[in-house]
Parts: structure tokens; sequence; C-alpha cells
């Protein structure tokens, strides 16, 4: 696999990031963009989400709370979910941050703010000239759960920038063109790093324990 992991250094090793309590409870900002209701957008958020917990050998859920004024990328105890207008971030589509516990990498907070630089969709099929709420959604939500980037894609350079030529992973660090819909779906390298996190077939689960009494015969 080409995916990598989120950590953190503890002292002489490096934790991974991770949620230790499930369901992941979320709110969504109560706001809307051109072409895109707060309805919509929650809606598109909450398929993201039930991709990653569609993943059958890692256990994963979460639930929406409801929707609030707060904005993400705020310090408030809160999972927030929604836009931000960061025109300085002009080749930044969205992105998420972190509260950890720096003693075990146990993921206490996690905001995700789309830039409204940019011009969203919702469309089941996508919209023309428009980046995909869903899509966008599914790779940072790999983020929120502790993923960082992986290797398998290839860019080609085009006015001064980079366009997605193919992708085996929605954890590429750069998205498809507007109106793509392709990052929607895992790709194997996905599943294998969601596995590798919050895998169901870890060591503590394929063997149980046994006690008793060893006498001398």
């Amino acid at each position: 696999g080409a995916y990598l992991k989120l950590g953190t250094r503890v002292g002489t090793r490096t934790e991974s990031l991770r949620w230790r309590q499930f369901p992941i409870r979320y709110y969504v900002t109560d706001a809307a963009v051109t072409g895109v209701s707060a309805q919509q957008f929650q809606a598109a958020v909450t398929r993201a989400f039930g991709t990653w917990h569609a993943v059958e050998n890692a256990e994963t859920s979460s639930t929406f709370v409801g929707f609030v004024q707060a904005r993400p990328f705020v310090d408030d105890g809160a999972n927030v979910i929604g836009y931000l207008s960061q025109p300085g971030q002009d080749r930044t589509l969205a992105a998420t941050t972190f509260t950890v516990d720096e003693t075990d990498g146990r993921i206490l907070e996690s905001d995700i703010y789309f830039n409204t630089l940019f011009p969203w969709s919702t469309a089941e099929a996508g919209g023309t000239d428009r980046f995909d709420v869903e899509s966008i959604a599914v790779h940072e939500i790999g983020h929120l759960l502790g993923l960082s980037h992986s290797a398998l894609g290839e860019t080609e350079l085009i006015g001064g920038g980079r366009r997605v030529v193919a992708a085996e992973a929605v954890m590429f660090p750069i998205a498809f063109t507007r109106g793509n819909i392709a990052d929607r779906a895992l790709k194997a390298d996905d599943i294998a790093g969601i596995s590798d996190i919050y895998g169901t077939t870890t060591f503590s689960r394929q063997f149980g324990s046994i006690s008793g009494r060893v006498t001398k015969g």
C-alpha cells in the first residue's frame, strides 16, 4: 500500500492518530453557497462518512448532531464541518484540522472547512464546472479518521498548476478537475489504510485468552 497514517510523537515512538470513541459526533455550519443549500451540503457530507463506514473490515461510525452557527477551525470542543472564505488559499479546496491528546494519539476534535473561493455542487452526476462536495468530503473525512496522503496517482503540469491524470486512491493529494465525481468511491489503497487503523482483524481480536492452574503431573 502507498497510504500514510497521521501520527504524533510520544517520547521515542510515533502514535497513529485515531478516534477511540464512536460514533464521531459532528455538526454542520448552517450556511449555504451558490447552488448548494446547507441541507444539501449536510446530506453530501453524511454520504461521504457512510462511504468510510461501509468498509467491511474496519469499525468506524458517526452521527450528525445538527446545524450550528459555529464555523470550522475554531477550538470549541465540537467537530464542525462547513464553509469558510479563504481567498489567500487559492489552491486549497478544503482542509482538516485536529486537536489531539499527545500522550496517546487520541483525536479529541476535528474540523473540516470547504473554501468558498471555489464553486461547489452536490448534483447526482456532478456539476459542470463545479467541484463535487461529496468527493472532496470523502477525502477530507479520510484525514479526519487519521489517514494522510497516498502516492498512488499521476499528474501533469498545466497553466502553472497540476491536473490529475489518474489516481488509485481517494487520498491522493490533488483533486480531480471540476465536475468529476470519481472520488466518491474508495480505492483499494484507501480501504487498506482505514483497515490498518480501525481493522477488526488486529492481533488483540484474533486471539482470546485462557486462564487456569498449571500443575505438575
